[in-house]
Order: structure tokens, then C-alpha cells, then sequence
């Protein structure tokens, strides 16, 4: 995927992944699905919205220095509500 080509949902997914992972910063994957969020000239399927508003957000903290607001059993949540409502779109026919 390119910088300015439309991710699918197995990309936005494994954004998700990446954090749990370490291999990307919460700041830079709130910045790119900040991205897709703002980019109003885009049309987007109901889970993939879900998906990029839950990123969009995922560096957030309490406060200065404080914890993050959604820590890594939050995102794992997430990501076991991404895979229902995938499972569910794919049961009708969206």
C-alpha cells in the first residue's frame, strides 16, 4: 500500500496489530488513520469506519505523561469485535 492508496480492512486490521505488536508508534497510527478519517471525498463500508475511528484516537492519554486512555486489552477487544463484524458483513452479503 502506497501513502495515498485506499487501505482495505485487512490493512486497517493489521494497523491494530502493529501496536500490540510494537511495531508501530500509537502516534503513528493515529496520524494515518487520521488520514482516512478526514478525507471527506471518501466513501467507507460500515466496519472499515468502525475500524479507523477506534484508531483514530488510539494515542490518547489521561493526561500529561498519565496512561494511555485505551490500554493494549482495549485494542485486543477491538480486534475480536473487528473479526465479529466481519464475520457478521460477510454473513449479509454487505
Amino acid at each position: 500500500m502506497t501513502g495515498d492508496q485506499r487501505p482495505d480492512l485487512d490493512q486497517i486490521e493489521a494497523r491494530f496489530r502493529a501496536v500490540l505488536d510494537g511495531r508501530s508508534s500509537r502516534d503513528a497510527i493515529d496520524r494515518w488513520a487520521a488520514r482516512w478519517v478526514a478525507d471527506d471525498a471518501l466513501s467507507w463500508d460500515e466496519v472499515s469506519w468502525w475500524a479507523l475511528e477506534k484508531l483514530h484516537g488510539i494515542d490518547l492519554r489521561h493526561g500529561p505523561h498519565q496512561d494511555f486512555l485505551h490500554g493494549d486489552d482495549q485494542i485486543r477487544g477491538w480486534l475480536v469485535e473487528l473479526h465479529a463484524r466481519r464475520a457478521a458483513d460477510r454473513d449479509t452479503g454487505d
